[in-house]
Formats: C-alpha cells, sequence, structure tokens
C-alpha cells in the first residue's frame, strides 16, 4: 500500500508540469556513444512517448558520429576532424546521410513500437534546415552553418501529435546537400519553433566545476555564468558546443535548456516533471 501512496505522490508532483507543459514544445538532442546503447535508448525514447501521450509536443534532434566514423573506419579510410567538426567530402557526405538515415528509421520504428504517432524527417529535405556552407581556418567542405530553420513541415506533424525525429542534414542555396552538427541543429529547432525547453542528453551527469569532484556538480547556471565557465576553462571541450547550443538557443527565445544525462533511469521525466531535477539548467 505505502509503495501504490508514493507512485501517486510522484503524479501529483508532476501534475503541475503537466499543466504548464501541455501543447508546448520539447525539443530533444540525442546522439554519441549513448544512442547506439539499446538499454538507454529504450529508456530514452520511452520517456518521449511519456511526454507525446501526456499532451507535450517532443521533437528528436538526433546524431550519429560513432556510427559514422565506425563506417568510414570499416572501409579504410580515416575521419579528419577539424575544432571538433568532421571534414567532409562527397564521399564522406554519402556515408554520413546512409548512418543518419538508418538510425533515424531505427528510432523511428522503436517509438512507434512504443505506441505513439512518429514522423522521421531528413533536415535536407523540405529544405527544413537551410545553411550556408561553414567558413573556418581550414576547409571543412560540406559542413553546413545554419541560416534558417523551415518550420512549416514540423509544426504541421505536431499539430496531429505526432512524435518528430529529424536527422541533422541542410540544404544550401546552392542546391547542395550539407553536414551539420547535431547541437547546433537541435538549438536552431528549437529557436525557430520558440519551444519550452532545449533538454541535451549527454553521457556525464551536466556541468561540474570539477570533473573529479561529484560534489561539484551545478544544478543551475545563468548564460552569462556559463559564458564565464568557458572562458575559465572550467567547461573543456565537447561541453563547450552543448552548452554554446544552449546559450543561443535561450538567446533566440527558448525558456529553458537543460544538460542532462541520459544513462540515468527516465532521467527526461525527472527533470521535466519533478522539482528538483537531475541535471544543469541553464536560463537566461
Amino acid at each position: 500500500m505505502e509503495e501504490a501512496i508514493k507512485k501517486a505522490e510522484v503524479l501529483i508532483e508532476a501534475l503541475p508540469y503537466i499543466k504548464r507543459f501541455h501543447k508546448k514544445i520539447i525539443v530533444i538532442k540525442y546522439g554519441g556513444s549513448i544512442l547506439a546503447e539499446e538499454k538507454i535508448r529504450k529508456s530514452v525514447l520511452e520517456d518521449i512517448v511519456f511526454l507525446s501521450f501526456m499532451g507535450l509536443r517532443p521533437v528528436l534532434v538526433h546524431g550519429g558520429g560513432p556510427n559514422i566514423s565506425g563506417r568510414i573506419r570499416a572501409e579504410g579510410k580515416k575521419t579528419e576532424f577539424v575544432d571538433g567538426m568532421r571534414v567532409t567530402d562527397e564521399e564522406t557526405l554519402v556515408v554520413v546521410e546512409e548512418e543518419l538515415e538508418k538510425l533515424n528509421n531505427l528510432i523511428v520504428n522503436e517509438i512507434s513500437e512504443l505506441g505513439a504517432n512518429v514522423l522521421g524527417l531528413n533536415g535536407e529535405k523540405k529544405k527544413i534546415i537551410q545553411v550556408e556552407k561553414k567558413e573556418t581556418r581550414i576547409d571543412l567542405g560540406l559542413v553546413g552553418h545554419i541560416t534558417q530553420i523551415n518550420t512549416e513541415p514540423i509544426l504541421e506533424e505536431l499539430k496531429v501529435d505526432k512524435v518528430v525525429v529529424i536527422l541533422p542534414m541542410g540544404k544550401g542555396q546552392d542546391k547542395k546537400a550539407y553536414n551539420v552538427n547535431a547541437d547546433e541543429a537541435a538549438s536552431s529547432i528549437s529557436s525557430a519553433l520558440k519551444a519550452e525547453k532545449l533538454v541535451l542528453l549527454t553521457n556525464v551527469k551536466g556541468i561540474m566545476r570539477n570533473s573529479e569532484d561529484p560534489a561539484s556538480f551545478i544544478s543551475t547556471l545563468t548564460t552569462q555564468e556559463a559564458e564565464g565557465l568557458i572562458e575559465s576553462n572550467v567547461i573543456q571541450q565537447g561541453m563547450i558546443p552543448k552548452v554554446k547550443a544552449c546559450i543561443d538557443a535561450l538567446e533566440n527565445g527558448v525558456k529553458k535548456t537543460h544538460i542532462i544525462d541520459a544513462r540515468t533511469p527516465h532521467g527526461l521525466l525527472l527533470e521535466i516533471f519533478t522539482d528538483t531535477g537531475i541535471g544543469t539548467e541553464i536560463v537566461r
């Protein structure tokens, strides 16, 4: 009986959040090695389906870097990165698109099996993600910088309560397809949709002042504080583009951003529907 009462109390705690976020758009970015782990993926997708049935409008943007790198290695080629971005020639772009489409189909099928209405979208199609060639100190090839998001195809599906799953590729004015960073895509899509939240799923607890000290975990940051932690090298390496994606989203109309550990069972629900949350939230 006590166990049943505890479950009821959890539901009651979630009620204000369910009411507040009803019909609101939540953009979730999911990628990296955690996407390949079936147990973690199932937990994440269950959470996304739960959000949909609770009346929220989830949009999932996924990457696929490890799958792409693995395929390139298997074909006996080398992957070159500059400042964390993959150098992408035409041959590599074919691999990028094929691997992202495989992942997109996998996610869509698994969400469908969980009982939700779902649609996969390629950001390059219908000019959803519009880009120009990214200009950097070293030529990255077919890597795009996002200039605009066409929200209409996404909103059409959200209005009929579908979960939308987007793979990060873009179309240039030159009609060419471009590889796009998934964090940047999620940030731009959340901004264009004026999303209630942008949630980045990672394989770490959140932002730490000292990666060796669990007690140094930071639960809430302002954009100004986050920028200060980047400048002082507290936030480093792979966390930098994630934090910058959050800052950009907040500066362009997204209400709140979160960085959470996808390995925590049902972490997405805990972050959205409980008073304490589990990850780092970044706010304006």
